[in-house]
């Protein structure tokens, strides 16, 4: 097994890439609850308010897995995912916002921000093992 600095290096940038995916699913669930928690509260009527609260959330899903999601049916390019993802997850902070928790809103859309810059970063550049070594775990015999 390698345990050179490399492939440590490597180790380390998978955990982070995993880690940043992880978040990256948990804003997007907080996103959608958000959205829904707005909806709910929103508009002047009872029945307004069911429709806000679970159409909201339906329209940013439908959105979201048409454009946005790693197996999504139509793949635009990365400018019209970009603008998805700032509409559904700065959806989600407005709608924070929008239910009386501004604080919680900033922080929401500073942590979309950095989570997408990195994970789009992650996916220009994905960890991979370094020159000579066939797989993490497993080096290659020398020839």
């Amino acid at each position: 097994m390698p345990t050179g600095p490399s492939a440590q290096a490597v180790i380390d940038a998978r955990r982070w890439y995993t880690a940043n995916e992880l978040l990256a699913f948990l804003l997007e669930l907080a996103a959608l609850a958000c959205l829904s928690w707005w909806g709910f509260t929103a508009g002047g009527e009872e029945a307004l308010h069911v429709l806000l609260g679970l159409g909201t959330p339906l329209a940013a899903i439908v959105l979201w897995g048409l454009f946005a999601a790693p197996r999504a049916r139509l793949r635009p390019g990365l400018p019209l995912v970009l603008t998805v993802k700032a509409v559904v997850l700065g959806g989600g902070a407005a709608a924070l916002y929008g239910v009386g928790h501004p604080l919680a809103a900033v922080t929401m859309a500073v942590a979309v921000t950095a989570n997408t810059a990195l994970a789009e970063t992650f996916r220009r550049t994905p960890p991979t093992p370094p020159t000579g070594e066939a797989e993490i775990g497993r080096s290659v015999p020398p020839a």
